[in-house]
């Protein structure tokens, strides 16, 4: 909710005629019985709405065995419900369920390392995807998104990262409860259907970011050094082996511990009035079954005590990659992060753009960012840059050394801060929050 309440405030506080003490004034923020927290923010300059549905939940509540699924899920959600995206839906259950028994027993003794009978194998294979092509039937293909278009929604889409989950589409304001329901409903009564069909999509989005790209492979390879035991070193679309193997009933039990009320925040902005809106949302998203919040996470990375280095031999533009060890954005020098990471990176007076850049030559993009991959529990700070031709990674090293160090003993000048970069970077550096860095021992990753 801190975030959400972030990003609105800063979007307000970059409206050249708007205050932040008038912007309060239409902002409204309840949390229902069932412990949905709900923002809404007036601004009538148009009839629309937007939203967004942030669920506090991705890679870094997932577990060996079931990396992939937050962003899994995410898919799902675009399936329908029990109402929505079935011909028959009673006759679909039924054969659901077939789907899901015959895949335990398929799964089950494909991963047997002992006495594995690959006949079986075959004969249990063939009988799922028969199960497959019958629930198939029941199905209507992208219902829930031609509701939307129909009724004027544009920009439909939904990510995964390290710390959220989110949801969003813009629609006009008279289309408000019809979206309330479709966006309830979807989270009250999901429906798992081309489950496996999904699957081999996400695979498939995982080849072409990862497996055939030379900077997704880099990165993989770098959040695995940097993290030895936090969740934050596993791939958001997860691990090839998990992807071949977790179920729809893993996923109907991610669902039901995460997708809870008091894990939610749902945002609304735009041509919407609280006392008009508030009771539509109590109405639909007042359905969701109250249920705890779920459990923290366990794990607390080690502190690192060497410096890890990694070199992928790729035939490619050398990438480099430099990370350091830094707090979560919870903590009290967070926004000391955010400045190095604005001098360091926003626009073509920062320090590595004039350094590396500009005045060395040796790359062709030089960066520093905070908060990679998530923020709510201790992450990196992270040096990006690729490389000019004739130049190496080891000349990377060097020259960001050196601008660290001029931060460490150098005071920065009033005038710099002043700059136009700085003023205009509060909106630049949103991402994922992607903030800060503590300089521990780092953990380095390059192409060569």
């Amino acid at each position: 909710m801190r975030k959400i309440l972030s990003l609105l405030l800063l979007t307000a506080a970059s409206l050249s005629a708007q205050d932040l003490v008038s912007f309060e004034k239409h902002v409204t923020v309840r949390k229902l019985d069932n412990g949905l927290t709900v923002i809404i923010v007036e601004r009538p300059e148009a009839p629309v709405f937007s939203y967004a549905t942030v669920v506090n939940v991705g890679n870094a509540q997932e577990v060996p065995g079931i990396t992939g699924l937050a962003h899994m899920f995410e898919h799902m959600a675009f399936k329908g419900s029990e109402t929505l995206g079935s011909t028959n839906y009673d006759a679909e259950k039924a054969g659901l369920q077939k789907v899901e028994n015959t895949y335990a027993a398929y799964d089950l003794e494909r991963r047997k390392t002992i006495g594995r009978d690959d006949a079986k194998v075959a004969q249990l294979e063939k009988a799922w995807k028969d199960a497959m092509d019958e629930a198939q039937k029941y199905v209507v293909p992208n219902e829930f998104s031609k509701v939307v278009d129909q009724a004027g929604g544009v920009g439909m889409n939904a990510f995964t990262r390290s710390d959220e989950t989110v949801y969003f589409y813009s629609l006009p304001s008279n289309r408000l409860e019809l979206w309330a329901y479709l966006e309830s409903e979807r989270f009250l009564h999901p429906v798992f259907r081309e489950f496996y069909k999904e699957r081999d999509v996400v695979t498939e989005e995982r080849r072409m970011r990862t497996e055939s790209n030379p900077i997704g492979r880099v990165v993989e390879e770098f959040l695995a050094t940097a993290f030895t035991a936090h969740p934050y070193r596993q791939p958001t679309v997860g691990y090839p082996s998990d992807l071949k193997a977790f179920s729809a009933t893993d996923a109907a039990a991610f669902f039901k511990k995460y997708y809870v009320p008091s894990n939610m925040v749902v945002a609304v902005v735009g041509d919407v009035k609280p006392s008009e809106t508030m009771p539509i949302i109590e109405k639909y998203f007042g359905r969701l079954p109250k249920a705890p919040v779920p459990e923290p996470l366990r794990t607390i990375e080690p502190p690192q005590k060497a410096e890890r280095l990694v070199v992928l031999h790729e035939k490619s533009q050398p990438v480099y990659l430099e990370g350091y060890h830094r707090p979560a954005i919870t903590d009290p020098d967070d926004p000391t992060y955010d400045v190095m990471e604005m001098l360091l990176s926003v626009g073509r007076t920062s320090h590595l753009y004039r350094s590396l850049v500009r005045d060395k030559k040796i790359a062709a993009v030089a960066q520093g960012f905070n908060g990679f991959p998530g923020v709510k529990y201790p992450n990196l700070f992270t040096f990006f840059a690729i490389t000019t031709p004739g130049h190496t990674p080891q000349e990377i090293t060097t020259a960001i050394a050196e601008e660290t160090n001029k931060l460490k003993n150098e005071d920065v000048t009033p005038e710099e801060l002043q700059s136009p970069a700085w003023r205009w970077s509060s909106r630049w550096r949103r991402r994922s929050k992607a903030t800060g860095a503590s300089c521990s021992a780092s953990s380095i990753v390059s192409t060569r």
